[in-house]
């Protein structure tokens, strides 16, 4: 991949300089009028984003009015979109886009808003749906909405890979200089330590107890006893859902890896199989009870309290 280095250094000048200028204040950042928390990392692909959003979003929305606002990737539709208000999902995953929408399903305590601009975004969330705290899904690089948090997850394999379009990294391990605090992900399954000067540092497990069936019902793990599944997964990451399910024992018949953010419009679900995926690849498929996805909590000691303190919440 030598032959992608001077592609690398020249993202990498974009990179530094775009930053330079944010830094500085020559471009400005815009700031809404309540507390902004952002979960972002410096890679492409997966690293736990969505989960760490709905775990903080679970936590501040016992007492607080939380909106997530992210941009929407890949989804068919423009603009500012309310994909749920308080628990009603109001548009299919093409429309809003599968993480969004599967953000809207599991957390019917907050309201969530797509929009490429996510000060626009963030504004409606405030002026329409009352939000007192944004929670900002995949922000780190979107420095134009000011944010009063900027939380990083980092996985162990960032530590040695290279910047776009050579490696996976979107930033340098040096803009978690700017980073308020950094979460460890996939504690469970690739442990690993890391500090950055006086950072604090959260590590980030998730804990497997239960499954989803196409309706988002919550179902014992105990229902796959005794049976074979075919697993698949289209994610940034699928090795990680396939680990876990080895450690877990679950019986698997086939893997099927497919590509991130895969669209399913042609996946065959057969009669007499059981089918194992992840929530993100289940809400892009259609209603079958053959199908399930694996559930997981997640545990991140510390951060919570952490981030009540700095923000005054």
């Amino acid at each position: 991949m030598l032959f992608l280095r001077p592609l690398s250094l020249i993202y990498r000048g974009a990179v530094l300089t775009r930053n330079f200028l944010y830094d500085k204040s020559l471009l400005k950042a815009k700031k809404l009028p309540v507390p902004v928390v952002s979960v972002g990392n410096l890679s492409v692909g997966g690293s736990g984003k969505t989960s760490l959003v709905s775990f903080l979003v679970r936590e501040f929305s016992k007492d607080h009015l939380t909106v997530v606002v992210l941009r929407g990737y890949r989804r068919k539709s423009r603009g500012l979109l309310v994909v749920s208000r308080w628990g009603e999902v109001m548009v299919s995953p093409r429309e809003g886009g599968d993480e969004a929408y599967l953000l809207a399903k599991l957390l019917p305590e907050a309201s969530v808003v797509v929009s490429e601009d996510r000060f626009e975004g963030g504004m409606y969330a405030v002026r329409e749906l009352g939000a007192e705290l944004v929670v900002l899904d995949d922000g780190f690089q979107h420095r134009r909405l000011h944010r009063d948090l900027d939380i990083v997850l980092l996985r162990k394999r960032d530590l040695s890979d290279k910047l776009l379009p050579e490696g996976r990294l979107r930033e340098p391990l040096s803009s978690l200089e700017r980073a308020d605090a950094v979460v460890l992900s996939y504690q469970d399954i690739e442990p690993f330590e890391f500090s950055f000067g006086d950072k604090p540092v959260f590590k980030m497990f998730r804990e497997f107890s239960s499954l989803l069936n196409a309706d988002f019902k919550v179902l014992p793990l105990s229902v796959l006893e005794g049976k074979e599944v075919v697993a698949f997964a289209g994610l940034g990451s699928n090795e990680q859902f396939f680990e876990v399910l080895k450690r877990l024992g679950i019986k698997v018949k086939r893997f099927i890896s497919l590509p991130d953010h895969y669209h399913y419009e042609d996946f065959p679900i057969e009669e007499g199989e059981l089918y194992l995926t992840t929530p993100k690849d289940l809400v892009k498929l259609p209603r079958r009870d053959n199908l399930l996805a694996l559930n997981f909590e997640v545990r991140v000691e510390g951060l919570v309290p952490f981030l009540r303190e700095r923000l005054h919440l």
